[in-house]
């Protein structure tokens, strides 16, 4: 027995092929939870994780009523009043860019103009909707350090 190859043939099969290839695309092998990953693609920790422990800044480098952004670490670190210090992840809950700045008592996201208070990481102005999640750290003499 032998099969005729028709026009509906190769249209059907070179539509299965190309939707089998674009969920293969599209699937992300994650759990799908929206937590973030703790390790690389290569299994290495993330760079968080790799810093823990280590010296950020010194405390006279983070202005009162201010902060500093820490981009390899994620992570930025305010001044709300003198001597006392916060940390606060430097991924925007919005659009997860990294925060740009910190100036006038907020840390600020120029992607989308989503700013969060320095004391706390609450959100001032949308459009984020969630505060940013506190890191932890230490003070000790003139170090700041990642926990």
């Amino acid at each position: 027995m032998t099969y005729e190859t028709t026009r509906r043939t190769v249209l059907l099969a070179t539509g299965a092929t190309g939707a089998v290839a674009l969920v293969a695309a599209c699937g992300g092998g994650g759990d799908d939870n929206g937590s973030a990953s703790t390790s690389s693609p290569t299994g290495q920790e993330t760079a968080g994780q790799e810093t823990a422990g280590r010296d950020l800044a010194s405390t006279d480098e983070i202005p009162v009523g201010g902060g500093k952004i820490f981009k390899e670490e994620e992570v930025v670190v305010t001044q709300p009043e003198q001597g006392r210090f916060k940390a606060f992840s430097a991924i925007c809950t919005h659009q997860r860019c990294t925060v740009a700045s910190v100036s006038d008592g907020t840390i600020n996201c120029v992607c989308h103009g989503s700013k969060f208070r320095i004391a706390d990481g609450s959100v001032a102005h949308g459009p984020a909707t969630r505060p940013l999640p506190a890191e932890q750290i230490t003070v000790e003499g003139n170090s700041v350090r990642l926990a």
